[in-house]
């Protein structure tokens, strides 16, 4: 038998989805995380997820963001395996849906920073290309910029 929680559950997944999703990009943009910041960094990327999974107005363009942001959480901390793995899951659940060509775009990002980490120079360059594709198709010129300024930072 579970015991109802003495709170308000949607209100938790709403508060923790998006608190957790946030405090990620403070530590991804922290120049010198510390190790201990490192694993905070994976679990609070991953309990976001799991809150945004719990929500009844979780979309796919909700979980390719979040799939996003664990393969890119884990390609900063040079973790290959994990970050083609959400890649992966960001370019999966982003073509068999209908989220913009934005979303797509980022996702062959995931794919090709992923490829970085993992030093696969073809599949870099393979998902380099059709990110810029679909950046190229991109008619809001402020998601194409950013969407290429971004494609700049994988070597």
């Amino acid at each position: 038998m579970v015991n109802e929680p003495g709170f308000d559950l949607v209100a938790a997944h709403e508060h923790f989805s998006v608190a957790c999703f946030n405090q990620v990009w403070d530590l991804m943009d922290k120049p010198n995380r510390t190790p201990a910041e490192d694993q905070e960094m994976v679990e609070l990327c991953l309990t976001s997820l799991w809150h945004w999974s719990q929500r009844d107005d979780c979309t796919p363009t909700h979980l390719s963001i979040g799939y996003w942001q664990a393969s890119r959480v884990y390609a900063l901390l040079g973790q290959a395996e994990n970050a083609t793995q959400y890649a992966r899951m960001c370019l999966n659940v982003s073509y068999a849906s209908d989220v913009l060509p934005f979303y797509l775009g980022y996702a062959y990002e995931a794919m090709a920073r992923a490829a970085a980490v993992a030093k696969d120079p073809t599949r870099v360059s393979e998902n380099l290309a059709k990110a810029r594709r679909v950046a190229a198709a991109l008619t809001d010129p402020e998601e194409r910029d950013q969407l290429l300024e971004d494609l700049e930072t994988i070597r």
